[in-house]
């Protein structure tokens, strides 16, 4: 099995945020790989991964890095396929504005989808959009998730009519 979506990051230290990723792409039986790959300690083996990777099959690549976050950027400059990139809050983060900065300033003509801050859940839920727009199950399994999200606020709306402790509550 090849994968369809590659979830690289910086650093070990992220998989705490980028486990979020790859929770969602197994939920939804979603082929997927994981690496650490970083800018600025193995440049030559990130532009290897960017070159090749469609090669291999991937179709997007959800991409997270701290502090200065160039990862992101460096592939999405070297690949054809879309990159979402995930800033992550990291010990040398600046409260995770630079990560954040880094990934969304992207010049013309290299775009990064970003996520919020530690989105990495959100990352996995746009990759499967992207690939849902070609796969009719994906599609309706996709579907179903959106359905199940808006049964949950159903649900909550529900239970917050049934509270009546308050008395201006009408």
């Amino acid at each position: 099995m090849e994968p369809k979506v590659s979830i690289i990051m910086g650093s070990t230290s992220d998989m705490k945020v980028m486990e979020e990723a790859a929770k969602f792409l197994e939920e939804m039986e979603i082929p997927f790989e994981i690496n650490a790959l970083s800018a600025h300690r193995v440049p030559d083996m990130v532009a290897d991964f960017a070159h090749n990777a469609h090669k291999r099959g991937v179709k997007v690549i959800i991409a997270g890095a701290g502090g200065a976050a160039h990862l992101p950027g460096v592939i999405a400059a070297s690949t054809p396929l879309p990159v979402i990139g995930v800033p992550i809050k990291s010990s040398n983060s600046i409260d995770g504005w630079d990560s954040i900065l880094s990934i969304l300033q992207m010049p013309s003509g290299i775009p990064v989808a970003t996520m919020a801050l530690d989105g990495a859940k959100n990352a996995a839920i746009l990759a499967v959009q992207i690939l849902a727009g070609a796969d009719a199950q994906l599609f309706a399994k996709f579907e179903k998730f959106k359905s199940d999200l808006a049964g949950k606020i159903a649900k909550a709306n529900e239970e917050l009519a049934q509270i009546k402790n308050f008395k201006y509550k009408v």
